[in-house]
């Protein structure tokens, strides 16, 4: 049988009403509650695959039963920025999302393992420990104003004491110290709708791409328009690696990946080849 977790709110509920047609379009399932636990229970119990149905928050939440397991997981993007399902080369349109799935066509891919003080988790696209994991901090204790003017006014508040941050590294084993206002570490190339923050990225090649650059106001607010298609890494500020294994330390912040908060640094981020089994 297989298991269905399905967010209606994804992606502000634009498509909520698309929900019913598409459940009856994937046929014979099993609705699941949201939330880690019940999809791991699927699981356990046997299920022959799992399909999240929501925005990248959804995605990473199956993620965090499914690693590892061989149960595969299909993806149906209705959310907002759908860059878990995009970066992993799947259908943008819902119904033909579904159609992938029903086809039964799998593939591995690789995925991202945390670990640090809030345990072990999971991801698919990009960490976020710099910049942007901020200004997503700072967005989240706002309590005005609601929807995007929330995030654009933390953009400004903290431009206004940006700073680098010092970061002690390991990368492969090697030790390294650097200032750096952006540091992502992605398994596929994008994040925050479209940001190709790491462009060279690909899940299958068993590597984690590491964006880092460092730069004043002025300097990021020329990169933030070249993120969206990828050209900001030819910039003198910006400096591009690749590893299996990142341990990152030193600025007091917590990361974020699939855009969902994680726990505070320090934490080792590794690639593991294959972990997960995709329905495309």
């Amino acid at each position: 049988m297989i298991a269905v977790v399905a967010n209606p709110t994804a992606g502000k509920g634009r498509h909520a009403a698309l929900l019913p047609a598409l459940l009856a379009q994937l046929g014979p399932h099993e609705l699941l509650p949201e939330g880690a636990g019940a999809v791991r229970a699927a699981v356990a119990g046997g299920a022959s695959a799992v399909v999240a149905m929501g925005g990248d928050g959804t995605a990473h939440l199956a993620l965090q039963a499914l690693a590892g397991t061989g149960v595969p997981l299909g993806i149906v993007p209705l959310g907002t920025g759908n860059d878990l399902a995009t970066g992993l080369g799947l259908p943008a349109d819902p119904g033909a999302a579904v159609a992938a799935v029903l086809a039964g066509r799998t593939r591995q891919v690789d995925l991202a393992r945390v670990d640090g003080a809030h345990g072990t988790s999971w991801y698919g696209s990009v960490l976020a420990a710099g910049f942007d994991a901020l200004v997503n901090e700072r967005a989240n204790r706002m309590r005005w104003p609601r929807g995007p003017m929330r995030y654009d006014l933390a953009i400004f508040a903290e431009l206004a004491r940006l700073r680098p941050l010092r970061y002690r590294l390991v990368i492969d084993g090697e030790p390294a110290e650097l200032d750096s206002v952006l540091l992502a570490v992605g398994n596929t190339t994008s994040y925050g709708g479209g940001m190709r923050i790491c462009p060279g990225a690909d899940p299958a090649d068993g590597l984690l791409d590491v964006t880092l650059g460092v730069a004043g106001r002025l300097a990021l607010a020329t990169l933030k328009p070249k993120v969206r298609g990828g050209t900001h890494v030819t910039h003198p500020a910006v400096r591009t690696l690749r590893a299996r294994t990142l341990e990152i330390a030193g600025p007091d912040l917590h990361c974020y990946a699939d855009g969902e908060r994680l726990g505070p640094l320090p934490v080792t981020v590794t690639c593991e080849p294959g972990a997960l089994t995709l329905l495309h």
